[in-house]
């Protein structure tokens, strides 16, 4: 990943490197970027609470403020005089996938053109949620990443603690006045509970990322204490509201997360911080499982026993999924090139429905075999294009990172997006827009840790000055 800068005023090219850097960006801070953060932030929460955005007034409101970001994000290049771009190869595929669904609607090629259309709105505001936040955090401070660390774990516990209340105190309504007229099984404020259990996997890991120092921390600072006493009760209360939630899927992903949390940091971490963690880590599952066993009244469990016995489990079988997957794939052997039309399986699907059912099928519950149905082998390469790339560059040259203040966190929001990836294959959390916000955020912290800096930008010839005004402002700039 490469910092771009491209100077807009001739007369000065802002070089943003060495002190000359610090001086420009203190010459330059303004209010814009903080209010970006700080909307942006504000409305992946705001969008969790709205039912998940489902509903077409919440995604839209959704567009809208990261329009406003956007803006903001605006002004602060024009008010710095410098358009510092921030490249990663995942703009290659995402733009496949943009480009692919721009030609699904003009050419009508889709067999849905209404649900295509808002694919392709709901596309543009995921992507340019990413692309906000690797020009927004890529050089983010650990101070304010460990601010982002404790928005992520006070959401995170107050969001359990909530779905918690509202389990015992009105499981069949959210918010204890709001019942879906399709039914569901309620979670928090969403309608299916893999749903809430698919964005606490986002989430944990960050807030697990918050709770690890990079550096131990003396006993005497507040953080240390803050994080000791109230982050583990935090993720405690995480954990065992998505066990609580019932959702097979999201425990097997927090137990996929956990064991590559366990890899890495048992190949990363010094063998006395390593012990620690693996205390601190067997203690973790054990309160987890104590404080779930405590709070459920026998159901819960009886379901999550059920993970080895999928196939006659309640709800969406094992037979089920699998059936819906193969009939997708079967769609995208009919349509193997551009695929049916972004957003267009609840319209062509009940044509290629292999089995007997009195459901209404929107999705697939297999976000890979949906995507492969819906844009083809074109959309098919640009995802596994993604994938790799962003595992290349979240997970790579760990051992360095973690070496960083801000290296735990961002290593959480890989390792979240890693856990929604394989939920991925068993439901279509990512057709969800609040949890789709959510991944793009927080796919753009964890891919933006290790920057290279472009090469100095040469003052045009018709700049007289301009070396000299740049080497004043290097030599006031402080150290």
């Amino acid at each position: 990943m490469a910092t771009l800068p491209i100077p807009i005023d001739s007369e000065l090219p802002e070089v943003l490197v060495g002190a000359a850097s610090v001086a420009v960006r203190e010459r330059a801070s303004c209010w814009a970027p903080t209010a970006s953060r700080s909307t942006l932030a504000a409305v992946l929460a705001l969008s969790t609470m709205a039912f998940g955005s489902v509903q077409a007034w919440a995604w839209a409101l959704i567009t809208g403020a990261v329009l406003l970001c956007s803006t903001l994000w605006a002004w602060d290049v024009l008010d710095r005089r410098v358009l510092r771009l921030v490249w990663t190869p995942l703009y290659f595929p995402a733009t496949i996938l943009l480009l692919l669904a721009c030609l699904q609607f003009t050419a009508h090629l889709s067999a849905d053109p209404a649900a295509t259309r808002e694919a392709l709105v709901k596309l543009v505001t995921d992507l340019a949620i990413f692309f906000l936040a690797c020009q927004l955090w890529h050089d983010a401070s650990p101070r304010r990443l460990r601010r982002l660390g404790l928005f992520v774990t006070v959401f995170a516990c107050g969001l359990a603690f909530f779905g918690i209340l509202q389990f015992f105190a009105s499981p069949a309504m959210i918010y204890g006045i709001v019942k879906p007229r399709s039914g569901g099984w309620i979670f928090g404020p969403y309608v299916n509970h893999n749903h809430y259990a698919g964005l606490m996997e986002m989430l944990i890991p960050v807030a697990l990322g918050y709770m690890i120092p990079s550096r131990p921390q003396p006993a005497s600072q507040p953080r240390g204490v803050l994080v000791r006493s109230l982050g583990p009760l935090a993720i405690l209360i995480a954990v065992a509201s998505v066990l609580l939630s019932g959702s097979r899927g999201g425990m097997i992903a927090l137990g996929l997360e956990a064991v590559l949390v366990t890899v890495i940091a048992a190949r990363c971490l010094p063998s006395t911080r390593r012990r620690r963690a693996a205390v601190g880590a067997i203690v973790g599952v054990a309160a987890s499982a104590a404080l779930f066993l405590w709070l459920d009244p026998g159901r819960i469990s009886r379901r999550l026993g059920a993970v080895a016995d999928l196939p006659r489990a309640p709800e969406a079988t094992l037979g089920e999924r699998l059936e819906l997957a193969r009939d997708a794939l079967h769609i995208f052997r009919t349509h193997p090139w551009l695929g049916t039309g972004s957003g267009s399986f609840a319209t062509v699907y009940p044509r290629y429905r292999s089995f007997a059912s009195d459901l209404e099928w929107d999705h697939a519950h297999d976000d890979y075999a949906e995507a492969l149905a819906e844009t083809g082998l074109g959309g098919g390469v640009a995802i596994v294009l993604a994938i790799v790339l962003f595992i290349a560059l979240a997970l790579g040259n760990v051992r360095e990172r973690l070496g960083r203040d801000d290296g735990w966190i961002r290593l959480g929001a890989a390792v979240g997006c890693c856990g929604l990836l394989a939920h991925s294959f068993g439901d279509f959390n990512l057709h969800i827009p609040a949890n789709a916000s959510w991944f793009a955020f927080l796919a753009g912290i964890a891919v933006t840790g290790v920057l290279q800096r472009s090469e100095p930008v040469a003052a045009p010839a018709s700049a007289p000055n301009s070396g000299a005004r740049l080497a004043a402002i290097a030599e006031t700039s402080p150290e």
